[in-house]
């Protein structure tokens, strides 16, 4: 009678094993949809506050509606282009974005580097950068604008996985974040230079230099590498497209 009893709850708490994972596995597949659809909605709203829009998304009821909106009104075209400056045919940017970090793991002449180009109402154009990397505890990422000169940074936009609060978790804040626009990757011979994030405080004088959060040494160092790792790749393409503005 005892093994009976025995084999009867080894038996019972299988199947409720069998059928929780089934329906663990369901929900996660049903899931998966949303999920995928608010990580992209997640990405275009970091496109569009890099360039400084997206104003009214607390005003609005459909947050999700309104990103897509303005995403479309303000982001009509965008390019796919690989390490020696040339346009790829056939790749969405947008979907190379929603995995950055795949992607720049191939080696560097089979990547597809994205670029987003946002219609001010002015006629200007910016050129939106997406990038990722590494910050003290995990993934960092962000948006870097630039002018049509490809040298001005426009705007910029920084998140991160896990960075601990108060100090490296204080790149996704706008009191850092506005410390970007006006400084320049190429300095005055046209050479690559990147932004340098400065502890102790940049010179006020130093367009290429941006104070360092204080007490976040490694994240800042990180988002440093992040920035002139991501933005390499495409010196080619900046290059070229200053020869032609000179033309």
């Amino acid at each position: 009678m005892k093994d009976f009893s025995n084999k009867y709850i080894f038996f019972y708490i299988s199947g409720v094993v069998v059928v929780t994972a089934a329906l663990l596995s369901f929900v996660a597949e049903e899931l998966r949809p949303l999920q995928q659809r608010n990580l992209e909605i997640e990405k275009k709203k970091d496109i569009l506050r890099s360039v400084g829009k997206a104003e009214s998304l607390d005003e609005v009821k459909n947050k999700n509606i309104y990103i897509e909106n303005e995403f479309v009104k303000y982001f009509s075209s965008s390019i796919v282009v690989n390490n020696k400056g040339e346009k790829i045919e056939g790749k969405d940017a947008f979907e190379i974005t929603k995995n950055l970090k795949a992607e720049f793991s191939k080696p560097e002449n089979q990547r597809g580097l994205p670029l987003f180009i946002y219609s001010k109402e002015d006629g200007s154009v910016k050129y939106v950068i997406p990038m990722t990397g590494k910050g003290l505890w995990g993934q960092i990422w962000g948006y870097l604008a630039l002018n049509d000169d490809f040298t001005t940074i426009y705007g910029a936009v920084f998140d991160h996985a896990k960075e601990t609060p108060g100090l490296g978790a204080e790149i996704n804040q706008k009191v850092f974040q506005k410390k970007f626009p006006g400084k320049k990757i190429f300095n005055e011979n046209g050479i690559f230079v990147s932004i340098h994030i400065v502890k102790g405080g940049a010179d006020p004088d130093d367009t290429h230099g941006v104070d360092a959060i204080s007490g976040g040494t490694v994240t800042s160092r990180g988002l440093e590498a992040m920035i002139r790792d991501n933005l390499k790749p495409y010196e080619p393409y900046f290059k070229q497209q200053m020869i032609k503005s000179d033309e």
